[in-house]
């Protein structure tokens, strides 16, 4: 019905205005036609600083500016990895078409650009541009993939310094390297779109990007990327915010998530298909927010989520957090979430979980991002009114920390190598446990104190005598519901 609406108050502008026109005022302000700009976008560039590592390039990077190998993505949002730190003062931005503090409305034009590091449109020192059905492409590349995916050099729509966009149907097309469909960035930076599509091919091109502070709001917007290293949904350095509202999202490329989070994503009732890569990615202190979203992950190795932290100074060090309410998530290869050097938080409510690997959660360090010995992954994962099958397994360096609540039923084993730094359960009277392999348990709390809800199938089930939260146990061997035992660690 919204999409319907939208579609008839178009037509009756049409009818009403002249195509390709321009209405607008100017305060003093400009508004350029193949236009360049060289002053620099507003941002914070205390965002900039970050962790290196000790050899000087970021993490499996084996020079500045390399395009990373296969696996997980390098950068924040899934793009070109870090090279050498530089300012946006660096760089000369420039737009086929331009507005410099202005404010204009613009119907049915077709805006384009083939050279290097040019958008089709830039908007910047608090503009504002009404777009209604643009036909929006470039096939320029980009100099630099930091300053694409920092400050969106080379993205077909540009814009920063506090200026609004709104684009409502028509379409965007980039085939360029680094260059993004959308790109808000600086504080105050705003763009809605309605009714739109993007589609990106080259290297590094995200469909939709924000950064330092820059929002996206997307309502019926359908993104393609189908070049290397370019997320769909992205945020990248200095964080951003992106609200997404119904729409079909695919990614085709290696390296290529559908949802890519330094900042805050949230998705409503959408399809995300990362064909080529992760269906979501959260990097450090971030967060991905779903609800009534169908997520599909291809055939890469690392998992249907990933949550981790490469200190490459584009995320803050943190808890990343993954929530999602309804939908589902299907995941070809690898566990459903994979979480390495860093925390996490997870929660699922009502999810139609489905994996092939037989692994629900995997918490290990890999030999790509952190110290050795210290760069696990530490999870909180927490599970309402869940059918779940999969196993919970953590390294020497991870842990691992399930609540099962309001009727949650768990298929699988928990730390079965026994191998893990630390894995506990919590069980409420509603919520059940069938054990589908041996398992080694810190802490067990159970809201069934006769333990009728866990299900041995002839498995033992081991906990710690020694932990505090198990004096509830006391040290007793129990026998389970359909066999197996429940037992201190000798």
């Amino acid at each position: 019905m919204l999409k319907k609406f939208l579609i008839i108050a178009a037509l009756l502008l049409l009818g009403i205005a002249a195509a390709a026109s321009y209405s607008g005022t100017s305060n003093t302000a400009t508004e350029i036609s193949n236009g360049v700009s060289s002053v620099p976008v507003n941002m914070n560039m205390t965002a900039l600083s970050g962790a290196i590592q000790p050899n000087g390039t970021a993490p499996g990077e084996s020079s500045p500016g390399a395009i990373p190998p296969m696996g997980p993505p390098l950068d924040s949002s899934g793009g070109m990895p870090p090279g050498s730190i530089s300012s946006p003062s660096s760089y000369t931005f420039s737009g086929d078409y331009m507005l410099d503090g202005a404010n204009a409305t613009e119907m049915n034009s077709n805006y384009t650009s083939d050279k290097i590091n040019e958008s089709a449109v830039y908007v910047t020192n608090g503009g504002d541009l009404t777009l209604i059905n643009p036909t929006i492409t470039t096939s320029g590349n980009t100099s630099s993939g930091d300053a694409s995916s920092f400050y969106g050099l080379n993205a077909a729509v540009l814009a920063t310094s506090g200026s609004k966009v709104e684009i409502t149907g028509g379409s965007v097309a980039t085939t360029g390297t680094g260059a993004n469909g959308v790109f808000a960035t600086g504080k105050g930076t705003t763009i809605k779109m309605t009714n739109l599509r993007i589609n990106c091919s080259g290297d590094g091109g995200h469909g939709v990007d924000a950064t330092l502070g820059g929002a996206l709001n997307l309502t019926h917007v359908d993104i393609t990327t189908s070049g290397s290293h370019g997320a769909a949904i992205a945020t990248d350095r200095g964080s951003g915010t992106i609200t997404a509202t119904y729409g079909r999202i695919t990614t085709y490329g290696k390296d290529s998530p559908g949802i890519y989070s330094t900042g805050a994503i949230t998705v409503n009732n959408a399809i995300v298909n990362g064909i080529g890569a992760e269906a979501a990615v959260i990097e450090g202190a971030n967060s991905i927010n779903l609800t009534n979203t169908s997520l599909t992950s291809g055939p890469q190795t690392t998992g249907g989520i990933m949550i981790y932290q490469s200190f490459s100074g584009d995320a803050e060090n943190g808890s990343g957090d993954f929530t999602m309410n309804g939908g589902s998530i299907s995941v070809i290869v690898g566990p459903v979430f994979f979480v390495t050097n860093t925390n996490a938080v997870i929660k699922l409510n009502g999810v139609n979980v489905t994996s092939a690997s037989g692994t629900l959660i995997k918490a290990a360090a890999t030999d790509r991002w952190g110290i050795s010995g210290s760069n696990g992954g530490i999870v909180s994962f927490a599970a309402y009114d869940e059918n779940l099958s999969g196993d919970l397994a953590c390294d020497n360096v991870s842990s691992i920390k399930a609540i099962l609540q309001n009727g949650t039923a768990l298929a699988g084993s928990i730390n079965a190598g026994n191998n893990g730094k630390f894995a506990s359960l919590t069980l409420d009277m509603s919520s059940t446990w069938n054990v589908t392999g041996t398992s080694y348990l810190a802490s067990l709390k159970d809201g069934d104190t006769a333990l009728k809800n866990i299900h041995g199938n002839g498995f033992t089930v081991y906990y710690d005598s020694t932990q505090g939260n198990n004096s509830g146990l006391s040290g007793k061997t129990y026998t389970l519901t359909d066999g197996g035992k429940l037992t201190p660690r000798s």
